[in-house]
């Protein structure tokens, strides 16, 4: 599978920091309009993909640029800035690539590694219904001759619709987890848009339906192993999650901001005057210009701990780094649903006027924000200061 455009190769991470401005700058002119009709962002997609920011963390040795995740971490920050959607997709991708480096075989990098450099958008199907626990999975891969059959249900199914490949967790005949990386156009599978959710209106979160799928031997990599042993591949999810929280975040102070300065006194450009004296309003800004700088400080440190333990793996690194992620990830949630609802406060009953598209951010906040309980990060984050315990090995600290 190539893509039929051509493909920018990205081989820094200075370059991938201004790659993603630039398209954030163009995501962001319509990314209201695309909440509110719930567009989904198939051209803006196309574009995203064809950057080559969706191979940045491909190692080197592989072709790919091998980003740090300080810049990983920016680059999903800055695309979930501009639209919060659009910021999400990706993340499932991001991790599929994760595992595939700490799990895959030297083929299987090679191969799916280049798939991705040519342009292809890996979604997922993970998540499941009706589970004992979250983590449960049902959805049984069975062995076929030399491949293997898929059948379940998955549903969140983030990024499926859009992917050429639908990075699939399943249990095999020994009751053990795989990630299986299932081609889209294959037989017997369906992807369904059933995704309703009133936040990340477009990331096409709907569900999949796996029918007698077949899928070939060396599209199987192994999963649960990832989480039996200090891998990096829980708090490189995580740290994805902190990053699209710290961009919606980012957007809602600055629309509160320019609210604010123009739409209560539209003449305050032209004038430099102040925009307000109001001391509740210069105290709210306060406290969330505060807030807001200490999660992207968090997010930024939350990197630099996550690149030491994917270069020097072992227990004290993986739980340090999960550590640092979770501190990010917690402030991140509190953040983006604080600066939400500020602007609310600021601007009144407009900000509930369909044609602002001022809601979604705290919409789109409320939603993510949803993804795994933030309470359960505090309560690691203690645990490790106080008691000197690691966090566990998952994908949800």
């Amino acid at each position: 599978m190539t893509s039929s455009h051509p493909v920018a190769v990205i081989t820094s991470d200075e370059q991938a920091l201004i790659v993603a401005s630039d398209l954030a700058e163009d995501f962001k002119r319509d990314s209201a309009t695309r909440d509110r009709e719930r567009r989904l962002p198939h051209p803006e997609l196309e574009v995203f993909s064809r950057s080559g920011l969706w191979g940045i963390s491909v190692p080197k040795e592989y072709g790919g640029a091998g980003v740090s995740n300080v810049t990983l971490a920016k680059v999903i920050a800055l695309i979930a800035q501009a639209d919060g959607s659009l910021g999400q997709i990706p993340q499932n991708h991001f991790y599929a690539l994760e595992v595939l480096r700490v799990n895959g075989s030297h083929e299987q990098k090679q191969r799916l590694y280049a798939e991705v450099l040519a342009g292809q958008r890996f979604g997922n199907a993970l998540a499941e219904l009706g589970t004992k626990t979250a983590h449960d999975r049902v959805t049984s891969l069975t062995r076929d001759g030399s491949g293997y059959r898929i059948n379940g249900r998955k549903f969140y199914a983030t990024g499926a619709i859009y992917a050429q490949r639908i990075p699939t967790s399943v249990v095999d005949e020994n009751g053990v987890q795989q990630l299986v990386f299932v081609p889209r156009n294959s037989k017997g599978l369906t992807v369904i848009d059933d995704w309703s959710g009133f936040g990340q209106r477009t990331t096409g979160s709907g569900s999949v339906v796996f029918e007698d799928v077949y899928v070939a031997a060396e599209d199987v990599v192994a999963f649960q192993s990832a989480f039996e042993r200090p891998t990096p591949v829980g708090p490189l999810a995580q740290i994805l999650h902190a990053a699209i929280d710290t961009g919606i975040a980012r957007a809602a102070y600055e629309d509160a901001l320019h609210f604010v300065r123009t739409k209560t006194r539209p003449w305050i450009d032209a004038t430099h005057e102040k925009a307000t004296d109001d001391p509740l309003t210069l105290k709210s800004f306060g406290h969330l210009s505060i807030r807001l700088h200490a999660a992207e400080a968090l997010l930024e440190r939350a990197g630099e701990y996550l690149d030491k333990a994917q270069a020097d793996t072992h227990t004290e690194s993986v739980a340090a780094a999960s550590i640092a992620v979770a501190e990010a990830r917690a402030l991140s949630t509190e953040i983006s649903l604080a600066a939400g609802s500020t602007l609310f406060e600021l601007a009144g009953s407009q900000a509930t006027l369909t044609e602002h598209g001022l809601d979604r951010h705290w919409r789109n906040a409320r939603v993510h924000t949803l993804h795994d309980p933030v309470r359960w990060k505090y309560h690691a984050v203690g645990n490790y200061y106080l008691n000197d315990e690691n966090p566990p090995l998952r994908g949800t600290i």
